[in-house]
């Protein structure tokens, strides 16, 4: 009497098994149909985009600045070259925790608190995809350390870079004027004026002067690289490179060495000169006194060295020879007597008394300019 129902719950659990092991067999049909359609898609349909994608997160184009034309006076003494000097650089958008990094950098290189300041400003007005100076002009050791170390920080790396030098200093320091680094402002003139493109990879620009007026001629046309780089983003190799336009130098007409005798002449005093060639109009000296030194104006001048300049009596900032107001005064009288001289109502020989003032007649009131 037991043997049918045995029988009975033997079929039914068969019954069961297959219809459980076709639902597992469906299943996994479906899923391997999934992620089989999933790869297809990923491998086939979207093959070209992942594969841009990946090229660009390995392959960088990599900006090339051209250097910066020199600036010389009329006999070819330099009076504003460029120098090469290592520069360590943090590009914001690959740091996690920037307080991290600098303070792990400065155990292997020399941070200042000012370098610090510096930093920060920097990030605060540029674009986060930049790569920005921390330290600039590194010695051996200082590369060599962080060249040891260069695994633990992705994101930071060593750059040659061109730094600007006049080595007259204070000499014409108002006509030569100086670069500084680029800042909102220049930065939306040149958008205005489409040149950003060739500012890639550029940290700055003429501001005044000479430097300024130039521009165009002294920076030159900037190059690429095309480089693969690794997971932290350092540079393994270069692919293809356009080589830079170098900027074209500029001679000047200034005469260094009479604006030195120039200067000398006023010794502490304040004032301006602009020594004119009367046969051309060449500016020969062009004096505003007290200078500056353009070299403070570079990297950024510090707060103490701004502060001193900018609040001086003497005024050292203040172009005397293009901005200052003054009377004409005895410069106006050697036209006069030309002009008297040509219409015959003055003679070579003749001669007046100049007391150094002016009465009208009948009023005893002394004028004087």
């Amino acid at each position: 009497m037991n043997r049918p129902t045995e029988l009975r719950n033997t079929q039914r659990e068969l019954y069961y098994f297959r219809w459980r092991l076709g639902i597992a067999a469906a299943g996994a049909v479906l899923l391997f149909t999934l992620l089989a359609g999933r790869f297809f898609f990923l491998q086939v349909t979207q093959y070209e985009y992942f594969h841009t994608l990946a090229e660009n997160n390995r392959i960088s184009i990599v900006p090339v600045v051209p250097n910066r034309g020199l600036i010389l006076d009329r006999n070819g003494i330099v009076l504003a070259h460029n120098y090469s000097a290592y520069t360590l650089e943090i590009t914001p958008s690959k740091i996690q925790d920037m307080e991290a990094t600098i303070n792990g950098l400065a155990t292997l290189v020399d941070i200042q608190q000012r370098d610090r300041k510096r930093f920060r400003r920097l990030l605060e007005e540029s674009r986060n995809f930049e790569s920005l100076p921390i330290r600039a002009r590194l010695n051996d050791i200082e590369v060599a350390r962080f060249a040891a170390n260069r695994f633990r920080f992705p994101g930071v790396d060593i750059k040659a870079r061109l730094f600007r030098h006049y080595p007259k200093g204070e000499l014409a320091s108002h006509a030569i004027g100086h670069i500084g680094r680029i800042n909102e402002a220049d930065l939306d003139q040149l958008e205005a004026s489409e040149d950003m493109a060739n500012y890639r990879g550029s940290d700055h620009i003429g501001k005044l002067g000479v430097e300024q007026s130039y521009e165009k001629q002294l920076h030159g046309v900037t190059g690429f690289e095309q480089v693969e780089t690794d997971a932290g983003g350092h540079a393994i190799r270069t692919l293809s490179r356009r080589a830079p336009v170098s900027g074209s130098d500029l001679t000047l007409t200034l005469d260094s060495r009479l604006q030195e005798v120039a200067d000398k002449a006023f010794e502490q005093y304040r004032g301006a000169l602009v020594a004119i060639d009367p046969k051309n109009g060449e500016v020969l000296a062009f004096i505003s006194k007290p200078g500056f030194d353009p070299n403070l104006f570079i990297d950024g001048i510090d707060p103490t060295s701004w502060d001193a300049l900018n609040n001086s009596p003497d005024k050292p900032l203040n172009n005397r020879a293009l901005r200052g107001q003054y009377p004409p005064g005895s410069t106006f009288k050697p036209f006069m007597a030309l002009a008297g001289l040509e219409l015959g109502k003055r003679t070579p020989s003749y001669t007046i008394s100049d007391p150094g003032f002016f009465t009208l007649p009948g009023n005893s009131h002394h004028y004087r300019d």
